[in-house]
């Protein structure tokens, strides 16, 4: 077996990621309604405080959410951040809440939603981007359908799915707008990476 050209980084900012969620769910099951009043993203308003844009991907509606997030983070992020290193993927996972949290505010400005938004789907989803981008060819077996498909198919069906329940308003209780800004975010970053690597060339 042949070795990469580069050096491999360990996933550390994911496992601490995963690790910190994992903490802030059981802060939060003890904290109850505190913890979302405090760190969940609430539109503009009397209730929206600025660290909300970053707490609020630390916190999830439920077991099941938290699980999902965080084994995507680990079957996504861990390849990433081997390949980019640390500190870019730090940069490019909170890039990617940021950004989800603006889309979600503003979604929310223009509906009048009253809701508050919670969960690290939008940080996920920026990784999912790179990922697709560092391994186009990689077969991804989605849940549903179990059918096993490129990355860069994967990811662009996902966000296709995304941008047609959020503009219909299907699946309501989902922050679909949020996902997409993560994906956004995800490709700002990774254009801002490319064209700092032409200019250097």
């Amino acid at each position: 077996m042949s070795r990469p050209a580069f050096p491999l980084h360990e996933p550390v900012i994911s496992r601490t990621l995963i690790g910190a969620s994992v903490a802030a769910f059981v802060v939060q099951s003890q904290l109850g309604d505190r913890a979302l009043e405090l760190g969940a993203l609430w539109p503009l308003g009397p209730y929206f405080a600025p660290w909300q844009t970053l707490s609020y991907a630390f916190l999830h509606g439920g077991l099941t959410h938290l699980l999902f997030n965080m084994f995507g983070l680990h079957l996504f992020g861990g390849d990433v951040e081997r390949i980019i290193g640390p500190r870019r993927f730090a940069l490019l996972y909170f890039a990617s809440v940021l950004c989800a949290a603006a889309a979600q505010l503003l979604v929310n400005d223009l509906t009048g939603s009253p809701y508050p938004t919670v969960g690290a789907s939008g940080g996920l989803f920026g990784v999912m981007l790179v990922f697709a981008v560092l391994f186009p060819k990689a077969t991804i077996v989605p849940l549903f359908p179990p059918i096993p498909m490129p990355a860069w198919l994967f990811v662009t069906l996902y966000a296709g799915i995304e941008l047609w329940l959020g503009v219909t308003g299907s699946a309501q209780g989902i922050a679909h707008f949020a996902h997409l800004g993560g994906l956004v975010g995800g490709a700002l970053v990774w254009l801002r990476w490319r064209a700092e690597a032409r200019h250097r060339h």
